[in-house]
């Protein structure tokens, strides 16, 4: 059996985040449902691996986008 997610779950695990480039974080915001100042904040605490900072920013509970609420 193949899982549909294993390649996408890899792939995020190479992508990082650059948080010097607003378009960037503004896109990884949308991508993860948080604000960009909480992307910016993971990457500080995690550094820029996208992987990590999904997990860091799920393990902090909920997002601040209103479209969440």
């Amino acid at each position: 059996m193949i899982d549909a997610n294993a390649g996408s779950a890899s792939k995020l695990g190479r992508e990082r985040i650059d948080v010097q480039h607003d378009y960037a974080v503004c896109a990884w915001a949308r991508h993860f449902n948080t604000s960009q100042t909480r992307v910016k904040e993971a990457v500080q605490a995690v550094g820029d691996r996208a992987d990590r900072v999904r997990d860091h920013l799920a393990g902090q509970g909920a997002s601040e986008r209103p479209s969440a609420r």
